[in-house]
């Protein structure tokens, strides 16, 4: 089904919107708002009317909806001023008064005709990309040689589908579509066009007694190579909670893999026709990076994003982060870097209340700005919006550890570990294990994280403060010692003044204990 008006058309079934030839860029809820603004255009349209169709009835603030609407308005050419396609009824609602035209056959097949109306037609073209990373989640493969085990195989496929949905900024095929190969040899390029995809994550299942093999692919069809693949092992003691498990460790896996895939499609491109997209994942490849330099590139390339697309929330979202954590990381004054993150993170908010990095990043703002309560919150809105991110779930840890609660910081780096093994973020979320284990007065096993965070990256400051802390409390003052030499080469600016006021510990105690730390390993 096409819906035409203007010079705008809605492909209905591709869920596109195109001006004349040229796409338009639309979010997954905006579009939704879109169509069912003009699909409801002979009556008025309630806010709770789109909050049920769109939101599925979840409580949604006043401006994350005013925001969806206003993108809708510029989406089509039009604006709150105009008014000219949609327009606001006073304490009513919305109504659609554009003329519109619709074209239900667009993209039928004869089995969808009347009978006598089956014309051959020919080959169906290739569906054009979408404007983000288009994936297809095929079946997975039963290698049991049982059928009975299907359904296991399916609902893990199934489970990463809905998985990889929750995040926003990808464009996920449907399960319906996706399952139609099952069980058919297609070649990648074919199931590409057909879906219209330029990602294909494939897999499959053996099951024998209480042991499961689960493989898994990711594969990019522009380079035609395999850009992830994993094994993953389980006892089978709760069947559900290991297609939990599993679901959630690819899922994790695959993000920054496309993320990765898109930065290198995005440097290919003439520096001119870079859109905001684009510009984001070479930002983002250089925040994963974890250097001072590539926090720096990666800052400069987001503000370019932002000033091409000022309400891009993911934009503004990660612009936040790099600047609390550069002064987390030692790198940037914190008195000079929170008010930036903060404009940006509540920017971010303002633009997409629903993005996990905008929460993401006003979290972290809260906590170096000490507003414990505020943080935690919005680190658990960011993980409640997706339960597989790893960094909120790393960081979420900090704030809890910084809040005196080691074990539960102690459980978060874990899980973020867990999620995301191969993570560039991963020697810093065993610093923070190491953290919450100094917290809780447990020397050898922070040194031991800590040294497996140094091991993974041996520029990690956080990983050195925490070794030459936990050694000094142990008493192996000479470990201490060569920590402490390491860090101040890591981090030149470290001090006793610095740890008092960049980082923020809650509890005085706490404060005083990890100060006393310094002191015994000689920082002055």
């Amino acid at each position: 089904m096409t819906l035409r008006f203007d010079d705008y058309a809605i492909d209905i079934d591709r869920r596109e919107l195109r001006r004349g030839a040229i796409a338009v860029h639309v979010e997954p809820q905006v579009f939704d708002l879109l169509v069912y603004l003009v699909e409801n255009r002979d009556r008025v349209v309630s806010k709770d009317d789109l909050i049920a169709f769109v939101w599925g009835g979840r409580i949604v603030s006043d401006s994350t909806l005013t925001s969806r609407i206003n993108a809708a308005r510029s989406a089509v050419g039009d604006s709150g001023e105009g008014q000219k396609l949609i327009r606001t009824i006073p304490r009513k609602g919305l109504r659609f008064v554009g003329a519109v035209h619709d074209d239900p056959r667009e993209g039928t097949t004869d089995a969808d005709r009347p009978p006598g109306d089956q014309t051959p037609t020919p080959s169906r073209p290739a569906l054009p990309l979408p404007d983000r990373p288009a994936i297809a989640v095929l079946p997975f493969v039963n290698m049991s040689g049982d059928p009975e085990q299907e359904y296991f195989s399916d609902g893990i496929s199934e489970d990463i589908i809905t998985a990889l949905s929750k995040l926003r900024w990808f464009f996920v095929i449907a399960r319906n579509s996706s399952f139609i190969y099952k069980g058919k040899a297609v070649h990648m390029k074919q199931l590409a066009e057909d879906l219209g995809v330029g990602y294909v994550v494939e897999g499959s299942v053996r099951r024998a007694g209480n042991r499961v093999r689960i493989t898994a692919q990711l594969n990019d069809v522009a380079t035609g190579s395999h850009i992830w693949a994993e094994r993953y092992d389980r006892d089978l003691a709760d069947v559900f909670a290991v297609q939990d498990e599993i679901t959630e460790a690819i899922v994790a896996a695959i993000e920054p893999q496309i993320y990765a895939a898109e930065n290198f499609h995005a440097q290919r491109k003439a520096p001119g026709s870079l859109d905001a997209w684009d510009l984001v994942m070479r930002a983002l490849s250089h925040y994963w990076r974890v250097t001072r330099q590539d926090n720096v590139v990666a800052q400069a390339l987001l503000e370019k994003a932002i000033s091409i697309d000022p309400n891009y929330g993911q934009a503004l979202g990660v612009l936040a982060t790099s600047h609390t954590f550069s002064a987390h990381m030692g790198w940037e004054g914190m008195a000079a870097a929170t008010p930036v993150a903060e404009r940006a993170a509540l920017l971010a908010i303002r633009s997409d209340g629903e993005d996990p990095w905008a929460h993401h990043a006003l979290a972290c703002v809260y906590l170096f700005t000490r507003r414990f309560d505020d943080s935690l919150a919005e680190f658990e809105l960011a993980l409640r919006l997706n339960p597989n991110f790893s960094l909120a779930q790393g960081y979420h840890g900090l704030a809890l550890s910084y809040c005196g609660r080691w074990r539960q910081a102690d459980e978060a780096a874990r899980r973020a570990i867990r999620l995301s093994p191969r993570d560039p973020f991963s020697a810093i979320y065993y610093g923070v294990a190491a953290y919450a284990q100094f917290v809780g007065r447990n020397y050898d096993e922070a040194m031991r994280l800590a040294r497996e965070g140094i091991r993974q990256r041996g520029d990690f400051v956080g990983a050195h403060r925490v070794l030459t802390a936990a050694a000094g409390m142990a008493g192996q003052i000479d470990i201490a010692k060569a920590a402490l030499r390491d860090l101040r080469r890591a981090q030149p600016n470290i001090s006793l003044a610095w740890i008092a006021s960049d980082m923020p510990i809650q509890q005085d105690a706490e404060r005083e204990h990890y100060l006393q730390a310094f002191r015994r390993a000689g920082l002055s």
